[in-house]
């Protein structure tokens, strides 16, 4: 038996396109709804689902695992409201339970972004544990944490048709959105881990994180998405750091010319290396 566990806020519109695409492919689907203020919980009853209510929070990983227990499945598959399966990792999936050599599998994700694909920048083939045995897979309970496992784990091929269709970011509006509250998790998460704000972290993190995706994660090869994406999650790193210093009382310090030459200059030095790895075309350089 195969559950499909999902978890809502305000998901009216978006949740009939999920449960679409799973189909005849699970035998129960498990909607767990963090107090939504629309008709979410209503649309999910109709579409057959179980509904279950939690409290609403600022990111899923708790809420997911109170999804996890109510679901009878032997197998379960998790999915984000913005997601959708294909007719062939159904297929897949399927075969893979009548004969199972892992107790765990991560699928990849296609993530849709800004109305592209986004193959590269840190995106692809973006592996998450998803589909596996009741009791072997839990979350918990920090922002985009790994799930905690038990047994054997297996990767689903990195093809196309095995992907979880993710769509991801609609347009910059959503990014934002999302960013702001993905922002005050993470910021809670440095806080609990003793973080104390240094100020040369709002040049070293986000210049790493810009890095890391457009050069490392050859988010060039995405064109102007690839571009526009690695500036807004250097962005997002820069904002993270910012409310740190403002939660911590915007400690001030009187900063040296010596001391801002020598951060930004191993910035600038960084993304020389990273030019001339990655666009030797770059002559000048």
């Amino acid at each position: 038996m195969i559950s499909v566990v999902i978890n809502t806020l305000n998901e009216e519109g978006e949740l009939p396109k999920t449960i679409s695409s799973i189909g005849g492919f699970a035998d129960e689907i498990v909607v767990c709804d963090m107090e939504s203020s629309d008709n979410t919980r209503e649309v999910a009853k109709k579409l057959g689902a179980k509904v279950y209510i939690h409290k609403k929070i600022s990111y899923v990983e708790p809420a997911r695992n109170f999804a996890i227990s109510k679901a009878t499945g032997d197998w379960i598959l998790v999915l984000d409201v913005d997601e959708e399966i294909s007719p062939k990792l159904s297929s897949k999936l399927k075969e893979i339970i009548k004969k199972p050599e892992a107790d765990y599998y991560r699928i990849s994700r296609k993530n849709i972004i800004f109305g592209k694909w986004i193959k590269h920048t840190n995106w692809w083939p973006d592996y998450n544990i998803r589909f596996f045995k009741k009791g072997f897979v839990s979350w918990n309970e920090a922002i985009h944490s790994v799930p905690m496992t038990q047994g054997k784990g297996a990767d689903l091929p990195q093809k196309e048709e095995y992907a979880i269709i993710h769509n991801n970011y609609e347009n910059i509006s959503s990014y934002l959105e999302k960013m702001l509250r993905y922002i005050d998790a993470g910021k809670d998460n440095l806080l609990k881990g003793g973080y104390v704000f240094s100020w040369k972290d709002l040049i070293k993190k986000p210049a790493n994180e810009f890095f890391s995706r457009y050069f490392e994660g050859e988010g060039y090869k995405d064109g102007i998405h690839g571009l526009a994406l690695s500036l807004l999650q250097s962005f997002s790193e820069l904002i993270l750091y910012l409310r740190v210093w403002e939660k911590q009382g915007f400690s001030d310090k009187n900063l040296g010319k010596s001391e801002i030459k020598e951060e930004f200059s191993k910035a600038v030095s960084d993304l020389r290396w990273w030019l001339r790895k990655k666009l030797s075309w770059l002559k000048f350089l």
